[in-house]
């Protein structure tokens, strides 16, 4: 039969020690005989808040990835790094797409408007119309009455006032002039193209 090998705190024919804050003990110390009497010390408190931090410490090192999850979260990671600038362009080229369905309608409805004024002027009593409007034609025998300045008077421009005879000068900086209008000539977006 083989022997087991004694722990190694144990020794031959030592008994089972007692915790060194137990009482009845003559030894134990007045911090062991203070707790064992209910009072709270200093150094406890400080050790309970240290037991609170090393909870959070024992919870985080409880966190255990396996390889499965190391995987999954690298892929993860993988697919958002190839995705972002992917659904960046889908999304430009979703607003593009948009504008252009935009400009196809505008473009569709100015074609409804011109095929609708064509099929007005296959009508002979359109034409004669805007013949007596526009180019004031008549038919033989009739008369044109022409009526001017039928307009309203708000309506009617307003009189140039008389232009003075004497010539005044006034004090002008042609600097931020000249800076000005080049400056416009640079940042123009017309270029002229040399032939």
């Amino acid at each position: 039969m083989a022997r087991r090998p004694a722990p190694p705190s144990a020794s031959p024919g030592a008994s089972s020690a007692r915790p060194s804050g137990a009482t009845g003990r003559k030894g134990a110390t007045p911090a062991a005989k203070s707790r064992a009497r209910g009072a709270v010390s200093p150094r406890a408190t400080s050790r309970g808040a240290a037991a609170q931090r090393v909870d959070v410490r024992e919870w985080a090192s409880g966190i255990r990835l396996s390889a499965f999850s190391v995987i999954m979260l690298s892929l993860v990671i993988l697919g958002a790094w190839v995705l972002v600038p992917t659904l960046g362009t889908f999304i430009d080229q979703r607003q593009k797409i948009a504008a252009l369905e935009a400009s196809i309608q505008v473009s569709e409805d100015e074609i409804a408007a011109l095929e609708h004024e064509r099929e007005r002027w296959r009508d002979p009593a359109y034409i004669t119309t805007q013949a007596r409007e526009r180019l004031y034609y008549v038919k033989p025998g009739e008369v044109v009455y022409l009526i001017d300045n039928d307009l309203d008077p708000a309506a009617l421009p307003r009189e140039q006032e008389p232009v003075s005879d004497t010539l005044e000068e006034r004090p002008a900086d042609w600097m931020p002039q000249l800076l000005r209008t080049l400056t416009a000539a640079g940042l123009s977006q017309t270029a002229a193209v040399a032939r």
